[in-house]
């Protein structure tokens, strides 16, 4: 299917103005970490279109008759409204079924005034037989707003098919009018989604989901005592290989060869509660260049360590190890043997870390693992995921396109599902969820995937259609965004717009002298500071961690895909791109303007192309140096000024993504080619070369600048190393001369002619460099000692 190519208009962020509803209650809300009441919560479901639906909940029945052919009942109950039909799950051989399943008919697909329920049996060889049915009038349905309890169920009596005669049997129903903040709404089978059946009713719902309390696990391998080598004419080089669930860290071997073999040498994991899987510590040794011998092992739990909480030492503890050999008497069969060899350990749980965002540049969470070192929320961010318009078609049923579309927000420990809304290409899902806010500078982010699971077919991944992230401290409090966000996704061919999502978000502050406080605080937990990580720890742990998450989370029911979880926490964010080259260079670029943009200015003040302003800038130098204690209230005076003049040109609406900051509308096919290659690649050898060489050349220049950079400090440290006696000899002489002349001179004297001298017009300047300049290039660098 071809598509129009869209213009810059399409990428960007637009206003809507969405039909909102009003300030309308719904109990306590779910937070990231609790119930938030509604005192606490400004409003819920006021940032959605109210949706009516007409909600059936079918109980059980009792004292159903039976088939006299089969002598048996297998009853199910029929729900339908006009076109749509909706079907409990039948039982066989049972009179006194209990269904307790809820029905809900959009409102706005209503075409009928009754609403029919019918009580059948199932017949395995004939058409099913009907028992009887209960017809409601529509217009004397209930309506019911939460925070109303629910409807009380009722006792109905049987009627036959004309609707005249009581039948044996009674079903218990309870039918009314509500909305989507019903609490029956997220597990009722819909009438939208009349087309699904078996298991993928389930993966169609919405559902919250937590992910799992990490904790890093401290190994701190000490020493070892008495070792048993195989061969005990040999004492092998000693080293530890520790194990918990996939993850495997070794120590480093042991420089001396010795019984008594000493480490000391942390080894870090990532665990998630409950604990299922226990540390598996295996003491091998060197026994020759490619073999390795066991001579020792343990599995312990990770329940049997404390858990550390601040910066306290923990104790260490010896653990004997257990040895395997062969036994003549049980015919070489292997067998377990204690034995003296003992291993020094010093192993806890950490909780005052921040586990699964703390490498990455969007950072949901910033508070440790350990609840009881959270501090008290300081607002409430709450989000309404309204619709999606224009989506592309993601998979053909029947021969023509279709998409079945549902969002995902994750911000914290708290992820949300909305319901699939299936074969739309602008789907409503008019769903509000709500977060306890702990630090506003954090992201929010939300993605909208196509669900290829219906029907519990797993052989496909749920396709991606796009993202969106949001900083929370770029909203204002109290404040209701509603834009419609462009949902980007860069292909093997190229960038597409896949739709747009409209959201409406709102961030309500629940104490603005905690958030201002909020801003001088450290941006993680302390133990971050004290007992830092290496970068590729953090790189490791990172990803075991995203594992771990996406193992936990795809166990949920629904579950959470593992290409879900991995693409909402930018598992590839740390890959080789040339694009995110090309963009983190254009962004140092752009950083560093401002600083160009004075140059130049100042350049242009020297050259006298406005003899007003150079005028200007030579009275100020005068006003400064003749009172210098204004220098410093001058500058930030200015700098008050700039900001309150920037204040007219602040940013209108919430970050979104951006095309150009990230090169993806002018990038090169063959650099998207490369960018979505596997790893390790999997394409062919003269490819492969041509990359090579490309990368070989970029990294070429990047060694150039970065060798200029050293150059030019290794000079500036050479003035008084002496490597060059008589440039250090000049400088030593004249920096004697200086000072004695700064003694003598008044220092407003000096810093005005200074001033003076650098400011003189072009005609009494001379073209070539200046005397510093040429100084300063002569001197010598570490450059010569390169090879």
């Amino acid at each position: 299917m071809s598509n129009p190519q869209p213009s810059a208009e399409d990428f960007k962020l637009k206003d809507t103005k969405p039909q909102l509803g009003e300030r309308w209650p719904h109990g306590g809300v779910r937070g990231g970490s609790g119930w938030i009441s509604s005192e606490r919560a400004t409003s819920t479901y006021d940032l959605v279109e109210q949706m009516f639906y007409l909600y059936v909940r079918v109980v059980k029945a009792r004292d159903l008759p039976v088939n006299p052919i089969s002598g048996s009942c297998d009853p199910y109950v029929e729900v339908k409204l006009g076109n749509y039909k909706g079907k409990t799950q039948h039982f066989e051989k049972k009179v006194n079924p209990e269904w307790n399943q809820v029905f809900a008919f959009s409102k706005d697909k209503i075409q009928s005034t009754v609403l029919e329920v019918f009580v059948r049996d199932k017949e395995m060889v004939a058409r099913d037989d009907y028992v009887g049915k209960i017809v409601f009038d529509l217009n004397e349905v209930p309506t019911r707003v939460p925070p109303d309890s629910p409807l009380a169920p009722q006792w109905y009596r049987l009627e036959d098919r004309r609707g005249d005669a009581k039948m044996r049997g009674e079903v218990m129903l309870a039918v009314w009018m509500g909305t989507q903040a019903d609490e029956a709404f997220p597990d009722a089978w819909h009438s939208d989604a009349a087309t699904v059946h078996g298991e993928g009713v389930y993966n169609i719902r919405s559902k919250v989901y937590v992910s799992p309390k990490l904790w890093y696990v401290r190994v701190n391998v000490i020493e070892a005592q008495d070792l048993e080598p195989h061969d005990k004419t040999q004492i092998p080089q000693a080293f530890v290989k520790a194990q918990l669930g996939q993850q495997i860290l070794k120590t480093k071997v042991s420089p001396t060869k010795t019984t008594n073999p000493f480490w000391n040498e942390d080894l870090i994991f990532v665990a998630a509660e409950p604990f299922e899987e226990q540390l598996v510590l295996t003491l091998e040794g060197k026994a020759g260049p490619s073999k390795d011998e066991i001579m020792g092992r343990i599995s312990l739990p990770l329940d049997l360590f404390e858990k550390r909480l601040d910066h306290r030492p923990v104790h260490s503890r010896w653990f004997n190890l257990e040895k395997f050999g062969f036994g003549a008497l049980e015919g070489d069969k292997r067998h377990e043997l204690k034995f003296s060899t003992r291993i020094h350990l010093r192993v806890c749980l950490e909780g005052a870390y921040h586990v699964l965002d703390e490498s990455t540049l969007y950072i949901s969470d910033q508070r440790p693992t350990a609840r009881q070192l959270w501090k008290s929320p300081i607002g409430i961010l709450e989000v309404g995921i309204l619709s999606a318009l224009g989506l592309q078609a993601m998979k053909k049923n029947d021969g023509r396109g279709t998409t079945d579309a549902y969002c995902i927000a994750k911000y914290g420990q708290k992820w949300v599902r909305t319901r699939t809304i299936i074969d739309s290409f602008s789907p409503k899902w008019n769903e509000q969820y709500t977060w306890e806010v702990y630090d506003p500078c954090t992201v929010i982010t939300l993605g909208v995937f196509d669900n290829c699971h219906l029907g519990g077919n797993d052989a496909k991944n749920d396709a991606r259609i796009g993202k969106v992230r949001i900083r929370l401290s770029t909203l204002e409090t109290d404040r209701i965004y509603t834009h419609s966000y462009p949902l980007l996704v860069l292909q093997p061919s190229g960038l597409k717009k896949m739709g747009e999502l409209q959201l409406a978000v709102r961030f309500t502050c629940l104490s603005l002298a905690n958030m201002i406080y909020l801003y001088t605080q450290p941006l993680l937990p302390k133990m971050h500071y004290q007992h830092p990580f290496t970068v590729s720890q953090l790189d490791s742990l990172r990803y075991q961690a995203m594992n771990i998450v996406a193992v936990r989370l795809g166990r949920a029911e629904p579950p959470l895909r593992k290409e879900v979880v991995e693409y909402m926490l930018d598992v590839d964010s740390h890959m080789w791109s040339m694009r995110r080259s090309k963009a983190n260079f254009f962004r140092i670029v752009s950083l560093f303007s401002g600083l160009v943009s004075m140059g130049k200015w100042l350049g242009e003040v020297r050259k006298w192309k406005n003899p007003i302003t150079s005028i200007l800038v030579h009275v100020l130098l005068f006003i400064l140096i003749c009172y210098p204690e204004l220098i410093l209230p001058t500058a930030f005076l200015y700098m008050f000024l700039i900001g309150v003049w920037n204040f007219r040109f602040r940013p209108r609406h919430p970050p979104h993504m951006d095309i150009k900051l990230s090169c993806a509308e002018t990038v090169h096919p063959d650099e998207l080619d490369e960018e979505f290659d596997t790893f390790p690649t999997s394409k062919a050898q003269d490819v492969i070369k041509m990359r090579y060489d490309r990368l070989r050349s970029v990294a070429g220049r990047i060694q150039t600048v970065i060798g200029d950079m050293a150059t030019q400090g290794e000079r500036l440290q050479s003035l008084l190393s002496w490597r060059d006696p008589r440039a250090s000899c000049i400088f030593v002489v004249l920096c004697l001369l200086v000072a004695v002349a700064l003694y003598i001179t008044p220092f407003r004297m000096v810093a005005l002619l200074g001033g003076m001298y650098w400011l003189r017009h072009p005609r009494f300047r001379s073209k070539m460099p200046s005397v510093p300049g040429n100084f300063f290039r002569r001197l010598p660098s570490r450059a010569d000692s390169m090879l």
